[in-house]
């Protein structure tokens, strides 16, 4: 089992920045690639970005394309997510995943985290 935590969630006005992180516990930590997905009201899940299990390739939804950079650093077992220029659009609990793959059929990752809530104010 891979246990995930994500924190830095919270309000922000648009154009503004969140650095969201997501901490893992359980397995080792590298050998998963990492990814972070987002629900908002009343919408499906989607794909926001993913990572690497050495942080050599990421990926990104073109939503988010050259706003927003997923890292990860291994020693500490920790993903991040920096999101800048933040849209109202943007609004959605933020979920962050562990899996082998790092694009499974369906962006259905095995493991995921319990969620943070990203609002953006107009």
């Amino acid at each position: 089992q891979v246990q995930l935590v994500e924190s830095g969630g919270g309000l922000v006005q648009a154009g503004g920045s969140l650095r969201l992180s997501c901490a893992a516990s359980g397995r080792t930590f590298s050998n998963y690639a990492m990814a972070w997905s987002r629900q908002a009201t009343g919408k499906e899940r989607e794909f926001v970005a993913v990572i690497s299990r050495t942080g050599g390739i990421s990926r990104y939804a073109e939503s988010v394309k050259g706003r927003f950079t997923i890292s990860r650093d291994n020693a500490k077992n920790t993903v991040y997510l920096q999101m800048n220029n933040l849209k109202p659009e943007d609004t959605a609990v933020y979920y962050c995943a562990a899996d082998f793959e790092m694009t499974p059929k369906g962006y259905e990752y095995d493991y995921w985290g319990q969620g943070t809530q990203v609002t953006v104010s107009s």
